[in-house]
């Protein structure tokens, strides 16, 4: 459990969309980088590729990044994993070619005060589902599926949530409509905040405290450029 929770709960809040964060010129920019960039993970059972963003890359997208953050969620550090070869990074690319499932990304370092998290996307096709529930434990991705919660992964695998919010069944309605690659009893007790539909150019603004995942409507494949925060 995070340590500093009153500082954590007192700067949450709503998750938000930039329009127009980046303009014509300056999606291109990251699109390039993105291919420049060499691969970390290709995790074939998730059917996902990550790429780190490392300071080393494109020095002048990056001054240029870090200064819109800061018009936008004002004072900032960055708390990105590092990169394969010891690098500092601004973020994780992710090419992701099945829907990502319910999880958090809460760090593991309980003594920083984590802030915002931020998605860039980088293709037209993809949504996101920001759920209202929070968690202020660890990075964690949640499922009750067995094979799921043996997986050896980044984030720890757990079915907790399930005991943090009340048992109400989750609506069909909206499990049918975004959900269906969840287990509709992996998703008692959620409720939805927003369906964040990705548009080129777009900033999504959450907290980090935020349980999100994909939704199932995914044709093909997306891309988007995550980064993690925490207060300075």
């Amino acid at each position: 459990m995070h340590k500093f929770l009153d500082k954590i709960k007192s700067i949450e809040s709503k998750p938000k969309i930039i329009k127009e964060f980046l303009n014509k010129k300056e999606i291109e920019n990251f699109q390039k980088l993105y291919e420049k960039l060499p691969i970390e993970i290709n995790n074939k059972r998730q059917k996902i590729i990550k790429k780190k963003w490392s300071e080393t890359y494109f020095p002048d997208l990056q001054k240029l990044y870090i200064k819109k953050l800061e018009t936008v969620i004002n004072d900032f550090k960055m708390d990105n994993p590092k990169t394969l070869d010891g690098s500092n990074s601004l973020g994780l690319f992710q090419e992701s070619f099945k829907p990502v499932s319910l999880h958090v990304d809460t760090g593991f370092n309980f003594d920083k005060v984590i802030y915002k998290q931020t998605l860039l996307p980088l293709s037209n096709e993809g949504e996101t589902i920001i759920f209202k529930n929070r968690f202020y434990g660890c990075s964690t991705t949640f499922s009750i599926d067995p094979e799921e919660l043996s997986a050896k992964g980044y984030n720890k695998r757990s079915s907790e949530h399930l005991m943090l919010y009340n048992q109400r069944p989750f609506d069909e309605k909206m499990y049918n409509k975004y959900l269906k690659h969840e287990d509709l009893n992996n998703l008692k007790g959620l409720e939805i905040e927003m369906v964040y539909k990705w548009r080129l150019g777009d900033l999504l603004i959450f907290d980090r405290t935020n349980l999100h995942c994909s939704s199932s409507n995914l044709k093909n494949k997306k891309i988007g450029f995550t980064t993690s925060t925490i207060k300075k």
